[in-house]
Parts: C-alpha cells; structure tokens; sequence
C-alpha cells in the first residue's frame, strides 16, 4: 500500500494526477473505488491546510485528550467498531473538508497511531504500549 500511494505523503498525494487515479483503479492489490482514490487527493490537500492552520497532531489528539484511552478488553470480540470519539472525529474531518472518513476508519486510525489501546488485556503488546511516552512514539 506504502508503495501505490506514494508512502502515504500528503505533500506527494496532493499532486496526485489523472494517470495516477487510472493507474491505481487498475491495481488489484488495492482498493479499487474511484470516489476513495481520488480523495486521497482531496484529504491531502485538506491535511495540508489542517497542519498549516494549527498542528495536525494535536488537533487528531484533541479526541482524546491528548493521552492515550486504555482499554482493557478481554476478548477481541469486545473491541467496538467505533465510539463517541471517533464519532466526533469523524464528524470534524467531514466538517473541514476530508472525504470517506466515518467514525469506523477514525477508530481504526486511532488504534493505529496509538491514540487509543485496544490491545486484549493479555496480549504481550498490552504492557508496552502503555509505557510513559508509548502514545507519541507512533504517530509524531
């Protein structure tokens, strides 16, 4: 994925051409939905803007307070699709522009960057990934 879209670069997927969308609606190692492919040019662009504005990092991180929400699952099963954060997320990307960004894929945005801690109480990443600092080392 890394490599179809140009190391997920905001500056890079700005400038984004027509033989780019093409090219990637013709992979099959990708999501391959016209109206997806070509908001990555739109959601970099609105990216841009959001970091030239204020910072980036500390708007994503205003959903939760600037920490890392601990949770403590104890089967995958509790994990939900999304919650009241990634709601307002969701709903404050959209407001400034952003396309295709539901409270689901907030969620697992959150999850990824180390917003939120949804490791199962017994997996041994658990531990780790709530070290003082563990909730900036992923995404700054």
């Amino acid at each position: 994925m890394r490599g179809a879209f140009f190391a997920f670069c905001p500056e890079l997927l700005v400038r984004m051409g027509d033989k780019d969308v093409v090219r990637l609606l013709a992979d099959p190692g990708v999501i391959r939905h016209r109206g997806k492919v070509e908001a990555l040019r739109t959601n970099a662009k609105q990216f841009l803007e959001l970091d030239g504005d204020d910072s980036a990092v500390e708007f994503l991180w205003s959903f939760v307070d600037g920490a890392t929400i601990v949770n403590r699952r104890r089967s995958l099963r509790h994990v939900p699709p999304s919650t009241p954060q990634s709601d307002a997320m969701a709903r404050a990307l959209k407001k400034k522009g952003f396309k295709f960004v539901g409270s689901t894929i907030c969620y697992a945005f959150m999850q990824a960057s180390g917003m939120v801690n949804d490791h199962v109480a017994t997996c041994f990443r658990y531990a780790e990934c709530n070290e003082p600092g563990a909730e900036r080392r992923t995404i700054a």
